[in-house]
C-alpha cells in the first residue's frame, strides 16, 4: 500500500509554500559565510544576466503602457542595466551587513544554576505581497535570505514577466552557492487567487508582509489568516510650534512635503500654532508654490493666503486622512500644540510626525503624546527610512505595534528563542 504524502493533494500555491518550509529548515542553522557567499553569487549574476532581465522588463513595461499605466508607474516598473546594477550594488550591501541570527538578546545564569539565553532565529518562511516595483523582488529576497528566512514573492501582474526573470537569475545564483533554490520562490500564478492561497497558508507561511497602498494592505490584515505585519500607509505631519525658528520650519516643511512626493513618509498635512500662523503662513504658502504643491486649507489658512502664490482650495473632510502621494498637501492652524497633538490622533495613520520648534519643552510634550512610529523633532519625516536610520536595508516600515515597529531591518526578521542549558536540573 503506498502512503501519498500530503504534499500531493496540495495546490501549487501551497507545494511552493511546502518546498520553502523545506528550505527554511536547511536555512536557519547555516553561517553567516555562506550566506553571504550566496548573496554575493545573487549580485554577480544580476549584472551578468542583466540583459535577459531587461529585455523581460520591456515586455512588461510595453503592455503598461499599451493599458494605460501612468508615467510614474511605469517608471517604477522601469529596469535598466544602470538600475540592475544598482540592485545588485544593494545586494552586496546586505551581504556586508551584520547577521542577527545567533545573536544573544539577553541571557543570565539563574539562581539555580540553569544557563539562560534568548537567541535570535530567522522568523521561517516569509511571505511579500507588493505592487509593481520589481527592485522589492531582489532587495526582499537578499533580506529574507540574510536573515535566514525563505521566501515567497508575490508581486503584481504588471511585473510578472520581470519577477519570473529575476527570480530565475536569484534561485540558479543561490543553487550555485550551495543552498536551496526552494529559498526563493515566486509564488505560482498571476489571479488573485494565488494571493488569496498565500494568505490561507497558515502553517507554510510564517509570516507575511504586505508592501504598497492602502487597498492592497488592509486587504491583506483583513482576509490574511496567516499573521501579517503590517506595513502601513503614511499620512505624516509637520506641526510648527509658536516657538518655531522660521527658516527652519519653511526649510523643514518643503522637504517634508516636496523632496519625493510618491513616498510613505512623505508628508501629508501641516499644521500651525495660531500665535505664528501670521508671520510664518505667508512665507510656507509661496515655498509650497515655488515647489509646485497644491494647499488643501481650512477657513483660518485661507484668510493667510490672499497675497499667497500658492494654488489653494478648501479643505473637506476627506483630505485630511488622505495620503496624497503627489503635490498636494492638507493644512490648518491649531490653537495649541494639544489640539496639533488631538488633530494628529484623530487622523494619523502612524507612520511619522515632525515638530517645528526651538522650546524643549514643546519637544518633550509632543514627543510623549504622539503615538506614532517614528516622531521627529526639527528634522524632515523624510528621514523615516531604514537606510536612513543606518539599517543598512529595510524590507518595509511598520506601522503596527507587534514585534517590529518603524523600519524594519534584518533584526525585525527574526524571531527569538530561548536556550535552557543545566546539569541535569529537575524541577522540584
Amino acid at each position: 500500500m503506498t502512503t501519498l504524502s500530503p504534499y500531493d493533494s496540495m495546490s501549487p500555491v501551497e507545494q511552493a509554500a511546502y518546498r520553502a518550509k523545506g528550505a527554511a529548515a536547511t536555512l536557519a542553522p547555516l553561517p553567516r559565510a555562506a550566506k553571504d557567499d550566496a548573496l554575493l553569487a545573487v549580485a554577480d549574476a544580476l549584472e551578468v544576466r542583466a540583459g535577459e532581465i531587461v529585455e523581460a522588463n520591456a515586455q512588461d513595461v510595453a503592455k503598461a503602457r499599451e493599458g494605460g499605466l501612468s508615467e510614474g508607474m511605469i517608471d517604477r516598473l522601469t529596469l535598466t542595466p544602470e538600475r540592475v546594477r544598482a540592485i545588485a550594488a544593494d545586494v552586496r550591501d546586505v551581504a556586508a551587513l551584520p547577521d542577527p541570527v545567533g545573536e544573544v538578546v539577553r541571557g543570565s545564569t539563574l539562581p539555580n544554576g540553569i544557563d539562560l539565553r534568548q537567541v535570535r532565529v530567522p522568523l521561517g518562511v516569509v511571505g511579500i505581497i507588493y505592487e509593481g516595483r520589481p527592485n522589492v523582488t531582489v532587495d526582499a529576497a537578499a533580506l529574507c535570505l540574510k536573515s535566514g528566512n525563505a521566501v515567497l514573492l508575490r508581486g503584481s501582474s504588471s511585473a510578472y514577466r520581470s519577477n519570473t526573470a529575476l527570480v530565475e537569475v536569484l534561485r540558479d545564483a543561490v543553487h550555485g552557492a550551495g543552498l536551496p533554490a526552494d529559498a526563493v520562490q515566486l509564488v505560482p500564478g498571476e489571479s488573485r487567487d494565488s494571493v488569496r492561497e498565500l494568505m490561507r497558508a497558515r502553517g507554510l507561511v510564517d509570516v507575511l508582509i504586505p508592501r504598497g497602498g492602502a487597498s492592497l494592505i488592509d486587504t491583506v490584515v483583513r482576509e490574511s489568516v496567516v499573521p501579517v505585519i503590517e506595513t502601513g500607509t503614511g499620512n505624516c505631519h509637520v506641526y510648527v510650534d509658536a516657538r518655531a525658528d522660521l527658516d527652519m520650519a519653511v526649510e523643514v516643511l518643503v522637504n517634508s512635503k516636496a523632496q519625493r512626493v510618491g513616498v510613505c513618509n512623505a508628508a501629508e498635512t501641516l499644521l500651525v500654532h495660531q500665535d505664528i500662523a501670521a508671520e510664518f503662513l505667508p512665507r510656507a504658502l509661496d515655498a509650497l508654490a515655488d515647489a509646485g504643491v497644491t494647499v488643501h486649507a481650512d477657513e483660518r489658512v485661507m484668510a493667510y493666503a490672499k497675497d499667497s502664490r500658492a494654488t489653494v482650495v478648501e479643505a473637506t473632510t476627506e483630505d485630511w486622512e488622505t495620503e496624497y502621494l503627489s503635490h498636494d498637501i492638507a493644512a490648518a492652524v491649531v490653537d495649541s500644540l494639544d489640539r496639533a497633538v488631538e488633530h494628529i490622533r484623530l487622523w494619523t495613520s502612524g507612520h511619522t510626525e515632525a515638530i517645528v520648534t526651538t522650546s524643549q519643552q514643546a519637544a518633550r510634550r509632543f514627543t510623549q503624546l504622539v503615538d506614532s512610529t517614528t516622531v521627529a523633532v526639527n528634522a524632515s519625516t523624510r528621514f523615516t527610512d531604514g537606510g536612513q536610520f543606518g539599517f543598512g536595508a529595510e524590507i518595509g516600515i511598520s506601522t503596527q505595534k507587534l514585534h517590529a515597529r518603524g523600519p524594519m531591518g534584518l533584526p525585525e526578521l527574526t524571531s527569538t528563542k530561548y536556550i535552557v542549558t543545566g546539569d541535569g536540573h529537575v524541577r522540584r
